[in-house]
């Protein structure tokens, strides 16, 4: 087979979240350890940073993988979803892997997977954790899936747990409550291991606090340690830090949100010095300064134009939207412009209620088979009270807006992972 279509076979073959949605979910961890104990074990022969959470697992990440590559580590990382190519779940060093690597896993495997029907995900971990075995890699920084407790991922025993914070999303699989949620993605602390935890509410934090305590560790509250004590926006794009043991820090990574996932890095840093890791300061203002070039990140707060000014973003639900929509109010511009879409197991209704009045939409749906109608999104907007038109594709809408703008216009493109996919793919034919 050749690249394309053993991606092909990987999309059709096994049930995909991205694709159908609840029916690619798979509760319990039965195939994940068929295919573990199929590889060896591969995940015992490296190092993990285990992180979950609702909002900010791939910034943190990414941070995290770029400040240990800084300090000379050979680094794994691996998150979801991806935005253009598969490859980008995996990497080394910021290295995608080969498209020849992922052939080859296909065709020597499959004889064995297949009959165990895994899902999409459950395949991709199996293959991530191979790959970081087979190139020998130091560590490895494992972003969640899906919930925590029975993610597949969650057969690792890391050196350091991570969940960034807790608010409503994927309720069908993890609860209909803050509790039910944070006891679902808490299911990643392990016993006497030690876990950072982002951001809390009066809701989580006794549930964090009463699994931490059953398995025997102390959780490290990042809200607490307050690592970042201001941040303001630069002209470069990125934000300038102002810690309290890092001194002045520059990141590359420009969202708002970003303060909070700074901090939670920072915090975890320290819990990663106090346990032996070099970190050096150099190291972390190293990391941070440049996640997106040492880790090709993107889709974060991204500035893909000038005049207008264009940002793509792929926050998609309430708890993104929450910095998303307040970010967008701040910049300073003639008109703004967002180009908007969400898929069908968001909360469409709370998110359009967020996003500013005064703003021209262009209504659209991205490439997904759960993607919302892009007429349904408009009648929505419209009902919220939001002026726009509709459009069938990301890049007919964004053609649009640019077609309207003028050079001191600000164009938003996002409300979807998917939508920023589309846009990066069809309009600037990222490969």
């Amino acid at each position: 087979m050749t690249y394309e279509e053993t991606i092909e076979y990987l999309f059709n073959s096994t049930p995909v979240f991205e694709k159908i949605g609840a029916g690619a979910y798979k509760e319990g961890l039965s195939n994940t350890k068929a295919l573990d104990d199929y590889f060896g074990h591969p995940h015992r022969k490296f190092q993990s940073i285990h992180v979950a959470g609702t909002n900010g697992k791939g910034s943190v990440s990414h941070t995290l993988a770029a400040i240990l590559q800084a300090a000379g580590y050979k680094v794994g990382l691996y998150t979801s979803p991806h935005l253009v190519d598969f490859r980008e779940r995996i990497r080394v060093n910021g290295e995608m892997m080969d498209k020849q690597t992922v052939i080859d896993f296909v065709e020597c495997h499959r004889h064995f997977f297949e009959p165990l029907y895994p899902s999409f995900f459950e395949l991709t971990t199996a293959m991530a954790f191979s790959y970081f075995a087979t190139k020998g890699v130091d560590i490895a920084i494992v972003e969640v899936g899906l919930g925590g407790r029975l993610d597949c991922t969650n057969i690792i025993t890391p050196t350091l747990s991570i969940i960034t914070n807790i608010s409503f999303d994927h309720t069908q699989f993890l609860g209909d409550t803050m509790e039910k949620i944070a006891a679902e993605k808490g299911g990643i602390i392990k016993d006497g291991i030690p876990v950072v935890i982002g951001e809390t509410t009066a809701e989580t934090r006794p549930v964090f606090a009463a699994i931490a305590t059953e398995h025997h560790t102390l959780p490290i509250w990042a809200e607490e340690a307050s690592q970042v004590i201001s941040s303001e926006a630069c002209a470069d794009g990125g934000r300038e830090y102002d810690t309290k043991d890092f001194g002045i820090l520059h990141g590359q990574l420009g969202g708002i949100y970003q303060e909070k996932n700074t901090n939670t890095v920072l915090t975890a840093i320290q819990e990663l010095r106090r346990q032996g890791f070099p970190i050096s300061d150099a190291h972390v203002a190293e990391g941070l300064s440049h996640v997106c070039d040492l880790t090709g990140l993107t889709g974060r707060w991204q500035r893909v134009g000038d005049h207008p000014t264009v940002i793509c973003d792929t926050g998609h639900n309430v708890g993104g939207w929450q910095y998303l929509s307040q970010q967008i109010a701040m910049q300073p511009c003639k008109t703004r412009r967002i180009v908007f879409g969400m898929v069908d197991d968001k909360d469409i209704e709370t998110v359009i209620d967020m996003l500013p009045r005064d703003a021209v939409y262009y209504f659209t749906r991205p490439s997904s088979k759960r993607a919302f109608d892009e007429n349904h999104v408009a009648a929505i907007g419209h009902a919220h009270g939001l002026k726009g038109e509709s459009y069938p594709t990301v890049a007919e809408a964004y053609h649009a807006a640019m077609e309207d703008a003028h050079a001191d216009d600000f164009i938003f493109v996002g409300g979807s992972s998917y939508v920023v996919a589309d846009f990066l793919l069809t309009v600037f034919n990222v490969k």
